[in-house]
């Protein structure tokens, strides 16, 4: 008898060998299960993909139907974890919080703990099984640096009616991000499809990827802008940036706004430092050493799933963020104090 698997967006572009490793983490006889055990299975046809003999590096497309022989058990249980959580709003359908930078969501392959899922089933031990076994009442993700308003949902219909939502794009979300550049005009939109990047498996391209490619839109809206060069070029500077993403591709706003030339000010994966460098620098550690990206969810709206009343809800700029704008800021009062003073 088969089993079967399905190819959902965020594995796009994985090779075969890779997805099934990843897929297995915790499963018994780690010679069969380990990567060069699945290719050995693959090459012997216990592994088949769309019905047809294939091979290990086959790079898989949305929707790819993988069938196996036999699929080895695993463990599933997710523990309860009673980790802080910053509570937006909470009723009997669903509760919106405020994720912190550096919390993963879910828990996937190497993480079983100290994720948001794990602190929301104690704080919900209803929770469980709502939406998927590893992902329980999730509608939606941030990435783990990123910080700000999520919504989870606390039933099968709530879940349901919140996704819907999601997927037909009747949410409203509205993200702050510190970006390298003067960003002009002051707005504007990215209309480019995204799909996993050609070379680099770990991230997602809307220039250089896979065939496969998903709509992506990105609206922008320019906040505040920073000088912090000596010179007054276009890389010298800093903007704040108001986004609202009207899909839900894999790190959507981060690809979009760095194939644009505006990469998230402390991005590891997408960023690259946008300054004035050596002696033109203006230096500024807050700037030049922030631990992540500086990306925020700062508003989601959405249908309520029992009263059907638009709901909106809004997480403050956090700590991080907030200082090292207030940084920028007085950075930009001294530079229009020292002009104001040669100036006169």
């Amino acid at each position: 008898m088969l089993n079967r698997l399905a190819v959902d967006e965020e594995h796009v572009g994985m090779r075969l060998d890779l997805f099934l490793t990843r897929h297995f983490p915790d499963a018994p006889q780690a010679g069969r299960w380990s990567r060069s055990g699945i290719q050995r299975m693959i090459a012997e046809g216990q592994i088949i993909l769309n019905g047809n003999r294939t091979k290990p590096s086959t790079r898989l497309k949305s929707n790819d139907c993988i069938e196996i022989e036999q699929i080895p058990p695993r463990e599933t249980a997710l523990a309860p974890e009673a980790l802080p959580l910053d509570i937006i709003y909470e009723d009997e359908d669903c509760i919106v919080i405020n994720k912190a930078a550096g919390m993963v969501v879910h828990p996937a392959a190497g993480r079983r703990s100290g994720t948001l899922v794990n602190a929301l089933l104690y704080h919900c031990p209803n929770l469980r099984g709502i939406g998927g076994e590893r992902r329980p009442g999730i509608v939606h993700r941030l990435d783990k640096d990123t910080s700000g308003v999520m919504v989870v949902a606390k039933h099968e219909q709530a879940f349901h009616h919140i996704a819907l939502q999601f997927k037909e794009r009747r949410v409203l979300k509205e993200y702050l991000a510190l970006v390298w550049g003067l960003v002009d005009p002051k707005r504007g939109a990215v209309n480019r499809p995204i799909g996993r990047h050609r070379s680099d498996r770990k991230r997602m391209s809307s220039l250089y990827s896979l065939p496969g490619l998903r709509e992506a839109l990105t609206e922008w809206q320019v906040k505040e802008s920073f000088g912090v060069g000596a010179t007054r070029e276009a890389n010298g500077w800093v903007t704040l940036l108001r986004l609202r993403p009207h899909s839900g591709r894999t790190h959507q706003i981060r690809v979009h706004l760095a194939d644009q030339g505006y990469p998230v000010v402390g991005d590891r994966t997408y960023g690259r430092r946008r300054g004035v460098l050596g002696r033109d620098r203006v230096g500024l550690p807050a700037l030049d050493d922030f631990p992540r990206q500086a990306l925020h969810a700062e508003r989601l709206g959405f249908s309520h799933p029992r009263t059907g009343l638009a709901v909106e809800f809004t997480a403050p700029l956090p700590l991080d963020m907030q200082r090292l704008l207030d940084s920028l800021r007085e950075l930009r009062s001294l530079s229009d104090r020292r002009k104001a003073g040669e100036g006169g």
